[in-house]
């Protein structure tokens, strides 16, 4: 069964054609428990958002700030495993119709079993897996089984990222290039900054002539205007701790997380939207 990677690529493409940059969401699964995050997720896709990366929980994450690691705390204790994260996947695609990801580190997928893997996220209808621990040049194996089953392989570039890395690594990606917009982790940040502009525009010129490959933006957007003054330059937003401390925020009260991350999407959906 093949992934949707397609899917991923026609719905930045539809974004780019209403002349807005994607919203693409981050939740961890397991939390606060599978079912509640099956559900955040749906809320987040009907509030606006285009695209949902789904959180592998990792007791060991190098990426992920306080926020998401409070929350992978709870997925784990709560038990949560591989198999619970493709059933997030494939409800969550199959309740929407729309493209949902993985961002997971290596080592789970290393143990698991990179064909098992890849197998059972296409076969869940997930568009692919962002990587962000992989290095490029350790990636053959993931990319000859993500590109058998139709899955994007999404690597991370950061400000540091020199230009002949950023054009190693947009030849081997697919789906998008993930753009950490601040050297650091996860989290809400007062401001988004300059850099997240500049490694864009040196990442669009690293990518191949003929080629098409969006760059998204992540790490500190939390609210509409940063939203917004991303979208100025990006081809997608992605907002992860935001939605989650919204879930942290309600203390337990699934109705209320819901509501709230619901509420967050609309308003970052309607910050994407470069002319609102």
């Amino acid at each position: 069964m093949s992934g949707n990677i397609q899917l991923l690529s026609d719905t930045l493409a539809a974004a780019k054609a209403e002349d807005r940059a994607a919203l693409v969401a981050y939740l961890p699964a397991g939390f606060p428990t599978v079912d509640g995050g099956i559900a955040a997720i749906k809320a987040v896709f009907d509030g606006g958002a285009d695209v949902v990366e789904v959180g592998l929980p990792h007791s060991d994450p190098v990426l992920d700030g306080p926020v998401i690691q409070t929350a992978d705390d709870i997925a784990l204790r709560g038990g949560v495993r591989i198999a619970d994260v493709m059933r997030t996947v494939r409800e969550a695609h199959e309740a929407t119709g729309k493209p949902v990801l993985v961002m997971t580190y290596w080592n789970p997928i290393d143990r698991y079993g990179v064909e098992r893997f890849t197998e059972e996220l296409a076969a869940a209808g997930g568009a692919g897996c962002i990587l962000p621990d992989l290095p490029v040049q350790e990636s053959a194996l993931w990319r000859e089984h993500a590109d058998k089953h139709g899955l994007a392989t999404v690597f991370v570039v950061a400000p540091s990222s020199r230009d002949e890395r950023l054009a190693t690594i947009t030849a081997a990606g697919s789906g998008f290039v993930y753009a950490a917009s601040l050297m650091g982790v996860t989290g809400t940040r007062e401001s988004v900054g300059e850099q997240a502009a500049d490694l864009v525009r040196r990442t669009r010129a690293a990518v191949e002539p003929g080629r098409t490959l969006p760059v998204c933006v992540g790490l500190g957007v939390s609210n509409a205007a940063q939203a917004k003054e991303v979208a100025a330059f990006a081809d997608g937003v992605i907002v992860g701790s935001a939605f989650v401390k919204r879930i942290l925020d309600a203390d337990g009260d699934e109705a209320a997380g819901l509501a709230a991350v619901r509420e967050l999407a609309a308003e970052l959906a309607e910050g994407v939207r470069r002319d609102s």
